[in-house]
C-alpha cells in the first residue's frame, strides 16, 4: 500500500502541544489509553470480588501498574502493525505513528520495554499465573486478533474479542492464585459484550473501515445484517449474563441489576435496528460503555455483600 497518503507529522491538529510535551503526548496515545482505562476497570473488579471486599493495597498496585504496561505494550504493537491503515481513517490518522512522530524503531523499544517490565512486575510482586495469563492476553490480541483476524475476515471482533475478556481472570488469579467461577462469569459479560458494542461503533464510521479496507461486518454483510446481528448478540449477552443468577454464580443483587441493565441494552439494541440515521447506533456505543461499568460494580456489590458459602 505505497499509494498511502501520509499525514503531515508537522501539521498541527487540536490539542498538539510542542517540545517533550508533544513527545511524552505522543507515547501515551501509542499506550492507548483509554482501552487501558477499561481493562483495568474490569481487573479491578475482578480483584474486590476476588477479595469479597478491599484487596490488599500493594497487591492492587502491583496488579494495575503491571497489567497497564502490559496493555501498553499491546496497544503500541497494535499501532506498529496498523500504521498504514490509521492513516486512511479519520478515527485513527492523528495517531503517533500514522503522523510519523514516533518511529517504529522506538516504538517496537518503548512495546518491549513495557512488556518485559509489566510482566515481571506481575511475576514478582503478584504471581506467575497472573503474569503469564496477561502475557497470553496479549498475544492473542496482538498476533491472532490485530496481525491475522482484523484484516481478513468481519468475524474479527468476534473471535478477538476474547483478548479484552482476559483481565478479569487476572485480577482474580492476582488474589487468589487460581481461576474462579465470578472471573469467568465477567470474562463471558465481556466477551460477549464486545460485538454488539463494536458494531455500533462500525455503522457510526464504516467509511472510515470501507476506505482502509478492514472488514468489519458494517462494509462486509451490510449494514441491515449488522443491525440484526446486534440485536442477535445482544439478547445472547443479555441472556448469559442473566443465567449467572439461577445458576448461582452471582446471587440476586447481581440479578436485578443485570436485569435492568439489560433491558435497556436490549431496547437500545431494537432502536438501532428501526433507525435509519446513525442517532441510536451512537446511543447503543455510548449506554454499552455504562452498561459494562454498571455491570462490574453489580458483580463487586452482590459478592461483597453475600456471605461466604459454608
Amino acid at each position: 500500500m505505497n499509494t498511502l497518503a501520509r499525514v503531515d507529522a508537522t501539521a498541527p491538529f487540536p490539542g498538539r502541544k510542542t517540545g517533550w510535551r508533544g513527545v511524552l503526548d505522543d507515547y501515551y496515545e501509542l499506550a492507548k489509553p483509554r482501552i487501558i482505562s477499561l481493562l483495568l476497570v474490569t481487573t479491578l473488579a475482578a480483584m474486590v470480588m476476588a477479595a469479597r471486599g478491599v484487596p490488599p493495597l500493594l497487591l492492587t498496585f502491583w496488579t494495575l501498574l503491571g497489567g497497564a504496561l502490559s496493555a501498553a505494550s499491546a496497544g503500541a504493537l497494535n499501532c506498529v502493525w496498523d500504521r498504514d491503515i490509521d492513516r486512511l481513517m479519520n478515527r485513527t490518522k492523528f495517531r503517533p505513528l500514522a503522523r510519523g512522530t514516533i518511529s517504529v524503531r522506538n516504538a517496537l523499544l518503548f512495546a518491549a520495554l513495557a512488556q518485559v517490565a509489566g510482566f515481571a512486575m506481575l511475576y514478582a510482586f503478584v504471581n506467575p499465573l497472573a503474569a503469564w495469563l496477561s502475557l497470553a492476553g496479549n498475544v492473542y490480541y496482538v498476533v491472532i486478533y490485530t496481525m491475522w483476524l482484523k484484516r481478513v475476515t468481519p468475524l474479527n471482533i468476534v473471535i478477538g474479542g476474547a483478548a479484552g475478556a482476559v483481565p478479569p481472570l487476572v485480577g482474580w488469579a492476582a488474589v487468589t492464585g487460581h481461576l474462579g467461577s465470578p472471573a469467568f462469569a465477567l470474562f463471558a459479560v465481556i466477551f460477549l459484550w464486545t460485538p454488539p458494542h463494536f458494531w455500533a461503533l462500525s455503522l457510526m464510521t464504516n467509511t472510515d473501515y470501507d476506505k482502509a479496507g478492514i472488514p468489519m461486518l458494517a462494509n462486509v454483510k451490510g449494514i441491515p445484517r449488522t443491525k440484526r446481528e446486534i440485536v442477535i448478540y445482544s439478547l445472547i449477552l443479555v441472556g448469559v449474563s442473566l443465567a449467572f443468577f439461577p445458576l448461582h454464580v452471582l446471587g440476586p443483587c447481581y440479578g436485578g441489576c443485570a436485569l435492568v441493565l439489560g433491558a435497556v441494552f436490549l431496547w437500545d439494541a431494537w432502536k438501532v435496528s428501526g433507525d435509519p440515521t446513525k442517532r441510536y447506533a451512537r446511543v447503543l456505543f455510548k449506554y454499552s460503555l455504562l452498561y459494562l461499568a454498571l455491570m462490574c460494580a453489580a458483580m463487586v456489590l452482590d459478592r461483597v455483600i453475600r456471605l461466604p458459602h459454608g
